[in-house]
């Protein structure tokens, strides 16, 4: 089927803008004086806006960007020089976002949308803890079921086969400790049989 609609690429912030139905995306407010401004807040905490002009605000677990509109458009350059891995992702299965980094400890939220699993894995170099925050699944360690629900923690030793399964909507917060943590460190397995 041929498109006949109107064609626009939105790659910029300063495009982006344009086509936001609202100045605000997110937990944000702008006072009465700001003009011509945007406020894309991914964060949990709140943002206020006070006095600006032409200015693209995007904060996100990533980084958090306030710009001249016209200037919004010369990020690549900067964005290229920063090393930093990535701190939010939307999967097929939900999302992660991490939460904290410390030399040998990260903290990751992750989110499970019903019927959705983790893939069967484990890490050589790192031990994980998850506490269920909410909803219900079922956790696989090592080939064994176990039925988990809010409050439960799990503990996962380096070289434990794991992974969750949801049966409902569910948040995990996951800690893992070790010297070597690193997205590399993961050892896929097929699913166990039941």
């Amino acid at each position: 089927m041929r498109y006949d609609g109107q064609w626009k690429d939105i790659g910029s912030w300063n495009t982006f803008a344009e086509e936001m139905p609202d100045k605000i995306i997110g937990n944000a407010q702008m006072d009465d004086t700001c003009e011509d401004s945007n406020i894309v807040n991914e964060l949990n905490v709140p943002i206020l806006g006070m006095g600006l002009k032409h200015m693209i605000v995007a904060a996100s677990n990533d980084g958090i960007l306030i710009s001249d509109k016209t200037q919004s458009s010369y990020i690549k350059p900067f964005v290229e020089k920063m090393d930093q891995d990535i701190r939010y992702a939307e999967k097929s299965w939900g999302s992660f976002t991490v939460i904290d980094v410390q030399p040998e400890a990260m903290t990751i939220r992750v989110e499970l949308k019903p019927s959705h699993k983790l893939n069967y894995h484990s890490h050589e170099h790192r031990d994980e803890v998850w506490t269920v925050m909410s909803g219900e699944g079922v956790v696989i360690l090592d080939g064994k079921r176990r039925d988990v629900s809010i409050g439960d923690v799990i503990r996962m030793p380096a070289g434990c086969k794991h992974t969750v399964i949801a049966k409902t909507h569910m948040k995990i917060i996951e800690v893992q400790m070790g010297h070597e943590i690193t997205v590399e460190d993961k050892i896929k397995y097929p699913f166990p049989e039941f």
